[in-house]
């Protein structure tokens, strides 16, 4: 018996959030059994508010995940207190607002869902990415059937070492592991000799016009003029960048990984 399981990149501006729901349900994408959407820059480019975190859910995504602008919107603060379906990285301080992971039963699969940080060219106050997640994962591992992780990082080589790694420990059925934060689809979806599903960057879900969901005269205000820039989200047709795992539930390996993309003017 197997599970599908779609993995939505970064959610870039707050249309973005508002198209997910058409994008997931329009006929590009196939049905899934799950979803995983990365919501960080939902509001505005910057962070997630409470608002935004609901219509994404509303939208169809069964847990939203974050990375290192989670906290630009103090009001998600209270929030993420009181859900166990949005994700802050758990690799920041226990005393840190929310949780880091979840643990989702959807016809009778427990599904462990992790958001982590990469650590390389982060200045946060970060613990290390790889003994988070085994920690966790050992002390959970009687509690789900397999587990899905979002690894937020800048570099490349810090994703598929983490994925390299956990592929090997199979004993904590590592389902698939992929990367974010750097809103470029990557190519090299894969399933590691263990059986753990990956994809560098699964890229974004935001406006296809611009720099990474950004109005270009920003970011070359920013880079070519030297000058400080307010990043605006661009007003482009919305792409919805993501991959879709199949898993095996007996062996919590994945059996197959085929990158997808909807559009609005599509």
């Amino acid at each position: 018996m197997s599970m599908t399981v779609l993995a939505v990149g970064d959610i870039v501006g707050d249309r973005a959030a508002s198209d997910l729901h058409v994008l997931l349900h329009g006929g590009a994408i196939p049905h899934v059994d799950f979803i995983v959407v990365n919501g960080e820059n939902a509001a505005a480019g910057r962070g997630l508010t409470p608002s935004l975190a609901r219509t994404i859910l509303d939208g169809g995504a069964d847990v939203i995940t974050s990375g290192n602008h989670i906290w630009d919107r103090i009001e998600i603060k209270d929030y993420i207190d009181g859900t166990d379906s949005v994700l802050r990285p758990a690799n920041y301080p226990d005393t840190a607002p929310g949780i880091g992971y979840t643990i989702k039963n959807i016809a009778g699969w427990r599904i462990l869902v992790l958001n982590v940080l990469g650590v390389a060219y982060m200045d946060l106050p970060l613990a290390c990415p790889f003994v988070t997640t085994e920690r966790i994962l050992r002390r959970e591992v009687h509690n789900y059937d397999f587990a899905l992780i979002d690894f937020h990082a800048e570099s490349t080589g810090e994703k598929l070492a983490f994925a390299r790694y956990f592929d090997s420990l199979r004993e904590l059925r590592v389902a698939a592991v992929w990367g974010t934060h750097t809103h470029i689809p990557t190519s090299d979806v894969c399933i590691l000799p263990g059986g753990t599903g990956f994809v560098t960057d699964l890229g974004m879900t935001g406006p296809q016009d611009g720099v990474l969901g950004i109005k270009t005269e920003s970011i070359l205000t920013f880079l070519r003029d030297k000058m400080p820039s307010r990043f605006i989200v661009s007003d482009g047709n919305t792409v919805l960048q993501g991959v879709v795992f199949t898993i095996d539930e007996e062996s919590a390996q994945t059996k197959k990984a085929v990158r997808v993309t909807a559009s609005m003017d599509a």
